[in-house]
């Protein structure tokens, strides 16, 4: 609630207001309509408000960064996120003998289950981002331009980003994957083409459907673990 609504807002909530605000102008008008003043007005604030909080631009975008993080990372809650087969407990392949056919197998096992459920959660977050989110899209990738230009923010950007990737890297190494680092570069750079894509480039014309994004997604981790080949058969979206 803001200043508009007829309610100031507290301390500890004018920081996050200003941040969402920058956000929405980025979304709304570019890098050229974010401005201190713009801030204040958007939010309802008095005049140096924001100015007050992030007294230079660079600190403002900053802001605006660490926002970005904290509403993404929103997007796909952790109990959405699949849980890794070698997490769970199993007595399959305890009794194939010591040696590289049985991790073989056990890795053939694991890449082949856990690609529906990998599938399942990025092809939501996909969705979620395109029909309910195209505005952090939008405003991400504003920031994204400019870090290229401000080293500072780069750093600033590069943090944030690593606690999106980290994960990616941690499931394909769970689910089999014999090069995890490599195959999440795959799989971060394939979501974000299709992300662009559907929100600024060719195909922003229509969202992809759930069903769609999710068989993409089983097409694209089938080729990277093992023993996934023989689960696409059941990614299909017969009957959706």
């Amino acid at each position: 609630m803001n200043a508009r609504d007829g309610h100031a807002p507290s301390a500890a909530s004018r920081p996050q207001l200003i941040a969402d605000t920058a956000l929405r102008l980025l979304a709304e008008r570019g890098m050229r309509g974010l401005t201190h003043r713009a801030v204040d007005e958007a939010a309802g604030l008095p005049q140096g408000s924001t100015s007050n909080l992030a007294r230079t631009r660079a600190a403002l975008l900053e802001a605006a960064v660490g926002r970005l993080a904290e509403r993404e990372a929103a997007v796909l809650t952790p109990d959405e996120l699949p849980r890794p087969q070698r997490d769970r407990p199993s007595g399959a392949g305890t009794e194939a003998g010591p040696g590289a056919g049985a991790a073989s197998g056990a890795g053939s096992a694991a890449g082949g289950a856990e690609v529906p459920a990998l599938a399942e959660a990025l092809s939501l977050a996909l969705h979620r981002y395109l029909t309910h989110h195209r505005e952090l899209l939008l405003a991400r990738y504003e920031l994204a331009l400019e870090a290229t230009r401000r080293p500072a923010l780069r750093e600033v950007y590069d943090r944030a980003g690593r606690a999106f990737r980290e994960p990616v890297v941690t499931m394909l190494a769970a689910a089999g994957s014999a090069a995890p680092e490599r195959h999440a570069l795959s799989v971060v750079a394939w979501c974000d083409g299709v992300l662009f894509s559907c929100t600024a480039g060719q195909f922003h014309a229509a969202v992809p459907t759930r069903a769609a994004l999710r068989t993409s997604c089983a097409e694209l981790l089938a080729g990277m673990l093992p023993g996934a080949g023989a689960s696409r058969g059941g990614t299909g979206v017969a009957g959706e």
